[in-house]
């Protein structure tokens, strides 16, 4: 299969420190059109993201998961799909002992990209990643998939060119 992973915060939605309340989402412009075009153009579509408000003690996992489903549901009512969200809790200076780690999943680690290639049939030559950090597009880099770094506006223009530049 042929993916696109998105990192979430600043590529995705905008980027509110720590965002876990599913009040506080505002999408990044046509963020769930560009998924809708994926989906349209046969794209598994996945979403990568550091998440260590958790090891910080800011939330909790079940918060993550709770606004990831609501993500997901609003791309669904755009005809976009979002296939699975990747998130490290960890940070190795968190207050929660248990997410107080160094992990091989916080990027610019690649871990969530391997991890995500070992569980489904990913095509790296099809695939791509889109983050607004250079630690997204180093993860991707050492997953073997190319990476692309977004810097605002439309993300769906930037999402066309780079699928019809393919």
């Amino acid at each position: 299969m042929k993916a696109v992973f998105f990192d979430r915060d600043g590529t995705l939605n905008v980027d509110r420190d720590y965002l876990y309340k599913i009040e506080d989402l505002r999408w990044m412009p046509y963020a769930r059109e560009a998924m809708f075009y994926l989906a349209q153009r046969g794209y598994t579509v996945f979403v990568i993201t550091n998440q260590s408000g958790v090891a910080r003690g800011y939330y909790s996992e079940a918060e993550v998961q709770a606004l990831h489903e609501r993500m997901a549901n609003d791309v669904a009512a755009y005809g976009g799909s979002i296939e699975k969200f990747y998130y490290c809790p960890h940070h190795k200076e968190g207050k929660v002992a248990e997410y107080a780690v160094d992990c091989s999943c916080r990027k610019p680690k690649p871990g969530m990209l391997l991890q995500a290639c070992a569980e489904y049939d990913i095509d790296k030559e099809q695939s791509f990643m889109v983050g607004d950090g250079k630690r997204d597009v180093e993860a991707a880099e050492a997953a073997g998939i190319r990476g692309y770094l977004y810097k605002g506006g439309s993300l769906l223009e930037l999402v066309k060119a780079i699928v019809e530049g393919r």
